[in-house]
């Protein structure tokens, strides 16, 4: 399995939108990737750094996961300007992307 996953950084005063990410931006993600092999889109909000009373490191993490590499190659070929393109409405802070193989142990 392929997981692209998209890190939003807590440090800063960057601007997130919350309500548009969700309401918005995920469910048109969503829409335009699965005809190309996306399973599903998980999302992680952080609350705390490692130790208690430590800032998380990442405001947001979303996973997006594919059966194959070639799938989300070819997603992002036919729609990801679309996708890209929509960041700025709802966050200004500049996204960190990878590609990664997910193995279940």
């Amino acid at each position: 399995m392929i997981c692209v996953t998209a890190f939003y950084p807590a440090a800063g005063e960057g601007r997130f939108d919350t309500v548009y990410y969700y309401d918005r931006h995920l469910p048109m993600v969503s829409r335009l990737l699965q005809p190309f092999g996306l399973q599903k889109i998980e999302v992680d909000e952080g609350v705390s750094g490692f130790a208690a009373g430590m800032p998380p490191n990442y405001r947001f993490i979303c996973r997006l996961y594919f059966d194959r590499l070639e799938g989300f190659q070819a997603g992002i070929a036919a729609v990801g300007n679309q996708i890209l393109g929509d960041v700025g409405n709802y966050t200004d802070i500049p996204v960190e992307l990878q590609v990664s193989q997910t193995r279940t142990l």
